[in-house]
């Protein structure tokens, strides 16, 4: 497994939004590092921030798509950055406590390395099946993997993910034998769901809700603490009889040594631009859920995933090559 095949999680695309008014400012200029391609949910929510952030804060915002290794280009690029206001990062919590777990040599302390300002948005992971399988609900989905233990193989959208790992837990839990694939993202499990060539998959729910809403596929299960806002009849992992959370979410750091005041700053005004109803409704649209949090509840949500994370990644024994 190398790096260009880790990929935390793939998300919907979506069309990004405007950032000119982010140029109407004055003051000086300040790039937000996204370390993924522009286009996606990410993306937008990025742009979302920086087209709000000038007016709160009187300097310029930019979004930079610094892609590569999985992120770890992006996440460098902040982490070497100077402190002095200039650069900020987005990107996915499991980006900041997964691959640190999974390298052989870790690129970066989260919790060191970088200064938290805020989560801004939370995404949920969902199980989903083929109807080939004849399969309506996770119970039938469980009762199906019991009496077809030569069948059960499950898609994840990489190697080293929060499905991945979700997967590895379930089979855990319910003492089941599976078969993990790996794709290159969510797309071709989803075709080869609808086509009856993969029976269940576990990944975004930005990912499958469109062709569950379509009848392609069915999502048997969500993996928040509570149901979906955005599907509200189909119940989580726990109510299913699994103990298990498992969401992804995106946060804004800053590089060690930034002025605390400055992450407060920020925040305080990412945490405004959240709280509007029209952000709320763009960023819904593409089942992000707008959180917006202090710099020490970002702390604490990255060192409780740390904390849950850790020991399920290390019974896996799986570890990503440089």
């Amino acid at each position: 497994m190398n790096r260009r095949e880790f990929v935390v999680g793939s998300l919907a695309a979506s069309a990004t939004a405007p950032i000119g008014a982010a140029w109407a400012q004055s003051g000086p200029l300040t790039k937000i590092i996204f370390p993924f391609a522009a286009g996606g949910s990410g993306d937008m929510l990025c742009r979302q921030v920086a087209e709000y952030l000038p007016a709160a804060l009187d300097r310029k915002f930019i979004v930079e798509n610094r892609t590569g290794a999985d992120g770890l280009i992006g996440i460098r690029a902040v982490k070497g950055a100077a402190p002095d206001t200039a650069t900020i990062l987005v990107t996915t919590g499991p980006t900041m406590y997964l691959l640190p777990m999974v390298e052989n040599e870790p690129s970066y302390d989260s919790a060191k390395d970088f200064v938290p300002v805020s989560q801004l948005a939370r995404f949920e992971f969902v199980v989903a099946v083929s109807p080939s399988i004849g399969v309506t609900d996770f119970k039938q989905l469980v009762d199906w993997i019991k009496a077809n233990p030569s069948k059960a193989s499950y898609g994840v959208p990489s190697s080293g993910t929060i499905p991945h790992f979700t997967g590895f837990q379930l089979e855990k839990t319910l003492g089941l034998s599976m078969s993990r694939v790996a794709y290159r993202g969510s797309a071709p499990i989803i075709n080869d769901l609808v086509g009856g060539h993969l029976p269940f998959c576990v990944t975004t729910l930005s990912d499958t809700i469109t062709q569950h809403r379509a009848g392609g596929i069915r999502i048997v299960a969500v993996s928040g603490p509570t149901r979906s806002p955005f599907l509200q009849d189909v119940p989580t992992l726990k109510e299913s009889g699994v103990d298990l959370v498992a969401e992804g979410w995106y946060g804004m750091w800053l590089p060690t040594g930034s002025s605390p005041e400055f992450a407060k700053k920020l925040s305080a005004a990412a945490v405004e631009i959240l709280a509007r109803p029209d952000i709320k409704e763009k960023l819904n649209a593409v089942t992000l859920i707008p959180v917006g949090s202090t710099p020490e509840e970002l702390t604490k949500a990255l060192a409780a995933d740390t904390a849950f994370w850790q020991p399920i990644v290390k019974a896996t024994g799986y570890k990503i090559t440089n």
